[in-house]
């Protein structure tokens, strides 16, 4: 049994996956988990959590992450958005790999790049008639509707008035 302390062991192990990792040149999280399952012959479990602790620990700044290369001049529409709902009240912020979850009591909207060239805010709220601009989500996804921007200047209003509610309805 080694003497040195678990969390430089792990660190060590982590530090292996993420260079096996990187040498595979592979980014997307299910195909680190299926080479992860081929090469080490682990479970799905397994393989998936430490997919998850490998991949969150590549960075200090997941929206350094999300709006990085071509989708960087989407940042000040996020930004906008962001500047807005803070002025809500207390809230918890959840970043994932594309999107930043927003939770109260329960999660009320996610932001993120979709494409290249389009930030969408998902919204959980119930109740209110789509329209061409509110999309409403097929059943089964983490948001009820969706708002696609594509510039700074649709963070008006209409869709701030969106958003509080689905903070107010979230606790």
């Amino acid at each position: 049994m080694s003497k040195e302390p678990f969390e430089t062991r792990l660190k060590t192990i982590l530090g292996e996956l993420k260079g096996m990792i990187g040498e595979s040149g592979l980014t997307k999280q299910g195909e680190i988990r299926e080479m992860l399952k081929r090469d080490l012959r682990l479970g799905q479990v397994d393989a998936e959590v430490l997919t998850l602790l490998v991949t969150q620990a590549q960075s200090d700044n997941p929206l350094e992450d999300m709006y990085s290369g071509p989708k960087a001049a989407l940042r000040p529409i996020h930004e906008k958005v962001m500047a807005a709902i803070n002025q809500f009240g207390p809230l918890e912020t959840a970043p994932k790999k594309a999107y930043l979850s927003l939770r109260r009591k329960k999660q009320f909207a996610t932001v993120g790049p979709a494409t290249n060239s389009r930030v969408e805010v998902g919204l959980n709220m119930k109740g209110i008639k789509p329209t061409a601009r509110l999309e409403a989500v097929p059943p089964g996804g983490i948001c009820q509707y969706k708002v696609k921007l594509t510039d700074a200047n649709e963070v008006d209003r209409e869709l701030i008035a969106w958003i509080r509610l689905a903070y107010d309805a979230a606790g």
